[in-house]
């Protein structure tokens, strides 16, 4: 079984591209192969700045002969059906076979494909696979159709057997396929012919190319920290900026160079993002001081003066980036100092949402919503308010403008600079947290706050303009937003109930889309009207002529005064928004729980509760009812609880009422029946008050402690007897068992 090598070498691939590049020509080389008849036993792909590489162990020499029977239509079929059967199997109407069948004669063609040699088929499949290549961009050159994410120099395809190696026959735009490659552009230019992968990595490696991107990763970072190490210092680690610059370089070797003395007490933060950013280095960092000292810079090539001349120069260019941040830094501190009102009031000139209104708009509603949930967060209402309408004053620095990544933590430094309180600087950078799940959530009471709110206000302002997750798209990441809510609130062991708090951040979008939606403003407008005296209407229509006229403060006032007596208008849209929302935290809560081991039919049972909006109340129910199910008293109660619910919903749909009063002990005719009675009356003494008390645990426990009476009841007891008077009583007594199980959680969720 042969061996296939398929280099694909052009000018350099983006860093950013080259991972999925491997990942698709081996995908598309290999299913074609596989489609076309050719199996094979393991296949890998390599990428570096200038290749793309595929090796392919034991494939068959040519894929296997295949017998295909299809079945046509009947031999007296019209001749045009016939034709067409004739046609798709490639055969003429001498060979095909009639066959008597219980529907009549009918017609059958055999077609038999030979194999195909793997050569034939591999030159189809990579010229397919070249000329559909999914790259994110890709261009043309010369005068040829041939597109490739940079121009493409050649095309090595080679089978390798016991016997030798051989050039697969095949040509793509003038590029024949051949046997030879290019070594490192520098350091070992020429090309020289490979017969097999073995020889061809060898060979790479003696022309200074590491053809692993691993490898070459392995080996930057390990020369980094030693370099790091030696000097007293460390590297800070950059795992995306380590495989960026792994596709940078064939033959990595890594310098450390210094950072000029005027920038070493810029905030590392700073440092760290525009050498990354600009010039792709690592940042070295002094472990005692905490602050960044050298920078790491990876060279393809080693040069006579071991680097020397590359630091100089790399240091000269750094020197003019970090001058630029240090310009940024110190001007921005001038104006952090004198009046950061500065940036907030140039935010009214920054478009948040069209219909929505400005980031000063939103920083608005922020800030009502922050001192509103400052008492329940246990944060100073002025504090968190404050904090709140500073947050995002950093968006209008000349820092945050250059380097966006850095939003939230310069405007705590910034901040921290003036005589603000401590946690309110904390809060600018906090309020963007918790990022993702695995982001660490804050704990300050007024990062809280101000966290909280920012989330809640985008969510109910995206819902109030219909502008919901759907599907797999999520453009505003408000999924994110409410898993973040839910953490800040669980992690934080916070009450709060979400559908009392979405009614004021949903009324201050509804009023900020009636100022900035003009169609939406329109079309409530038109809703309030019809609901209004005929005086009031003729008051807002001469209200209407001035708006025409072109008097902007009538015009708001106007907007006001629509706002202001359409509430009744707005009732039901609030509530509809309302739920629909509470519904979208619930399924994010579902997602939470789900990664912590509950299922999702356990956390239904609990949403169906009261109180369903406090989302720490509810996880503390799920949990306890998590862990009595998992006992197996919970789990045979569930199936007690099921066959008494069933039981007694046939009866009622039978006799058309209610069995849920009456239940008495004197008509017990049964011991296991008179056990159940004063069983249940134990399990109520402890279910009300804990359930008051919202003691989950010892409510769970006490309602499955009800599974042996049950189990018993149900093994001796007859529920239909003869005597009326008995069944009425015991489906009362079922009835009970089902009042009582509710009254912890809706067991009919849960599954099984």
């Amino acid at each position: 079984m042969p061996d296939l090598l398929i280099e694909l070498f052009s000018e350099e691939i983006p860093a950013r591209m080259q991972k999925r590049a491997g990942e698709d020509l081996q995908k598309l080389v290999t299913n074609g192969l596989v489609e076309a008849g050719l199996t094979y036993a393991s296949a890998a792909a390599f990428t570096t700045p200038r290749r793309l590489t595929l090796t392919v162990e034991g494939l068959l020499d040519q894929s296997p002969t295949t017998r295909e029977e299809r079945k046509g239509p009947k031999a007296d079929a019209p001749e045009k059906a016939i034709e067409g059967f004739l046609r798709g199997a490639g055969l003429t109407r001498d060979q095909v076979e009639e066959r008597e069948t219980p529907k009549g004669n009918v017609l059958f063609a055999v077609i038999e494909k030979p194999g195909r040699p793997a050569a034939e088929i591999i030159a189809e499949v990579l010229e397919a696979t070249i000329r559909t290549f999914p790259w994110p961009k890709s261009m043309r050159w010369g005068s040829g159709p041939l597109k490739w994410v940079r121009p493409l120099h050649s095309i090595l395809c080679i089978l390798t057997d016991e016997a030798g190696h051989s050039v697969v026959p095949g040509e793509v735009d003038g590029i024949t396929f051949g046997d030879t490659t290019e070594g490192h552009r520098f350091m070992a230019p020429g090309r020289f012919p490979v017969t097999s992968f073995d020889d061809y990595s060898a060979k790479l490696a003696r022309a200074h190319v590491v053809l692993d991107a691993s490898e070459r990763a392995n080996t930057i970072w390990n020369d980094a920290t030693n370099a790091a190490f030696a000097n007293g210092l460390e590297v800070v680690e950059d795992k995306g900026l380590l495989a960026e610059v792994a596709g940078l370089v064939e033959w990595p070797v890594v310098l450390m160079g210094k950072i000029g003395d005027d920038f070493l007490d810029l905030p590392p933060e700073v440092l760290q993002t525009s050498m990354k950013e600009h010039q792709k280095f690592f940042s070295v960092r002094n472990p005692k001081t905490g602050r960044i000292e050298r920078f790491i810079t990876v060279a393809n090539r080693e040069t006579a003066d071991n680097g020397a001349t590359i630091l100089a120069g790399n240091e000269k260019v750094l020197s003019a980036r970090l001058a630029d941040a240090k310009f940024f830094w110190e001007n921005d501190l001038r104006v952090a100092k004198s009046d950061m009102s500065v940036w907030t009031q140039a935010l009214e000139n920054v478009t948040f949402h069209n219909k929505l209104g400005s980031q000063a708009d939103r920083i608005n509603r922020i800030a009502a919503l922050a001192k509103e949930l400052a008492p329940i967060v246990g944060a100073d209402e002025a504090q968190a308010e404050e904090a709140a309408r500073l947050a995002k004053a950093d968006l209008s620095s000349e820092m945050v403008y250059e380097f966006p990544e850095l939003q939230g933590l310069m405007g705590r430094y910034y901040i921290g600079e003036t005589e603000k309180n401590a946690a309110i600087a904390a809060a600018a950078q906090d309020h963007y947290s918790p990022l993702g799940p695995s982001d660490d959530v804050p704990t300050a009471p007024v990062s809280v706050a101000v966290a909280l709110a920012d989330k809640l206000d985008v969510l109910t302002g995206f819902w109030v303009i219909d502008e919901k997750p759907t599907g797999s798209k999520d453009p505003f990441a408000l999924r994110r937003a409410a898993l973040g809510d839910v953490r800040l609130l669980l992690e934080n062991k916070h009450r709060l109930n979400l559908a009392q708090v979405f009614e004021p951040g949903i009324a201050r979008n509804i009023s900020a889309r009636l100022i900035h939606d003009d169609e939406y403003y329109a079309k409530q407008l038109d809703r309030f009207r019809a609901e209004l005296p005929v005086e009031l209407r003729n008051t807002l229509d001469r209200l209407d002529t001035k708006i025409v006229l072109g008097d902007p403060k009538t015009q708001l006032r106007y907007r006001i005064v629509i706002e202001f007596l359409s509430g009744a208008v707005f009732a039901a849209d609030k509530d509809a928004i309302r739920r629909d929302l509470l519904a979208f935290f619930h399924d994010r809560l579902k997602v939470y729980l789900r990664d912590q081991g509950i299922r999702h039919d356990i956390i239904d049972a609990c949403i169906a509760m009261p109180n369903n909006d406090d989302l720490t109340l509810l996880v503390k129910r799920a949990r306890a009812l998590s862990e009595t199910l998992a006992t197996d008293d919970g789990e045979n109660l569930i199936q007690g609880f099921k066959r008494a619910n069933n039981i007694l919903t046939q009866a009622e749909e039978a006799d058309g009422v209610e069995y849920s009063y009456g239940a008495d002990i004197k008509f017990a005719e049964e011991p296991q029946e008179t056990a159940l009675f004063e069983a249940l009356d134990t399990a109520e003494a402890k279910i009300a008050p804990a359930m008051e008390a919202q003691d989950f645990t010892t409510a769970m426990s006490a309602m499955a402690s009800l599974r042996g009476p049950i189990d018993a009841f149900f093994e001796a007891v007859q529920i239909n007897a003869e005597n009326q008077t008995v069944r009425r009583n015991r489906l009362n007594l079922l009835s009970r068992i089902r009042t009582l199980c509710l009254s912890v959680a809706d067991l009919t969720k849960i599954e099984g």
